[in-house]
């Protein structure tokens, strides 16, 4: 595959724990100090042992000053289009203009969960068209000018008014593992946001390939779509398997994802103490950008 030229981006994913709030947000603090590029908060509103993420992120936009914010990922099912688009906007205006969107179509085994909270149940097929309408109308909303107006299969908005208009351009950024979801990021999304416990290293190449084919098929260039990983590890002495080693083997693993398969955003996952953040930060990171930086100046 590809370098995609992207600059790195690292940064963490916190968990919304409902019994240790201000936890998170000293989390979120910490990967600022540490000299980290962005903070992301998973979501799962049909768990009552976690706290609603979107609010958090704005208590970790008032708290932070530097670090970007992003929903990894807003559950779709129970968060319609057009709140969504309204609420991104709040928390960019709250933080400055640091806040991007990541849009989730629903776990596939959380169907229960989300009919009992009132939500749609939805198959595959449906997921994919859900999220593609979404999309629409969230940039829909974003955009100055004439009433909203949507007909699809799953929304309908009737000459709702766009606004508030946000600070900075938010991105969109999308999670897909199967062909129909990635090639619906390919077409619209501007980052693919994969976890590394569901889809492997050794199964980028594949992905990569359909979110570029269908980018290409969309009249976008593949570098169109950042190419984002949520990232689990452990530090270790000895090296035994990805990101199962000390800091070295690390950033050189990351180092060559970034340039044989062109990704660049990584997210520190399932983090529960500073000292994680502050190793990543310090030993990882800089490393990666080391290496990244002298193989693409030959």
């Amino acid at each position: 595959m590809t370098d995609y030229g992207h600059d790195l981006v690292f940064g963490t994913l916190l968990e919304p724990p409902a019994g240790n709030p201000q936890g998170v947000v000293e989390l979120a603090q910490a990967s600022e100090q540490a000299g980290l590029d962005l903070v992301s908060l998973s979501d799962h509103p049909y768990w009552p042992e976690r706290l609603d993420s979107l609010a958090l992120l704005a208590a970790i936009a008032a708290k932070t000053t530097r670090v970007r914010i992003l929903s990894n990922l807003a559950n779709l099912p129970l968060r319609p289009p057009a709140t969504l688009a309204r609420t991104a906007v709040t928390l960019d205006l709250l933080s400055g203009g640091r806040f991007e969107l990541g849009v989730g179509s629903g776990t596939q085994h959380m169907w229960d969960l989300i009919v009992a909270e009132g939500g749609p149940r939805r198959n595959a097929a449906q997921s994919v068209e859900a999220l593609d309408e979404a999309v629409q109308i969230i940039r829909k909303f974003w955009t100055p000018g004439a009433a909203v107006r949507f007909e699809g299969k799953h929304y309908r908005i009737d000459g709702a008014t766009p606004g508030p208009v946000p600070v900075h351009d938010i991105g969109i950024w999308l999670g897909a593992y199967q062909r129909r979801m990635l090639r619906l990021t390919g077409r619209v999304a501007d980052a693919w946001v994969p976890s590394s416990p569901f889809l492997p290293p050794g199964q980028l190449p594949a992905a990569n390939r359909t979110l570029d084919e269908a980018a290409i098929e969309a009249g976008r260039t593949p570098n169109s779509v950042r190419r984002a990983y949520n990232i689990e590890g452990e530090f270790a002495a000895t090296a035994s398997g990805f990101l199962q080693g000390p800091p070295k083997v690390w950033a050189e693993q990351l180092a060559e994802l970034t340039l044989t398969e062109g990704m660049s955003t990584y997210m520190l996952y399932r983090v529960d103490t500073a000292d994680s953040i502050s190793r990543f930060a310090a030993e990882v990171a800089p490393a990666v950008r080391e290496m990244v930086a002298a193989e693409r100046s030959r």
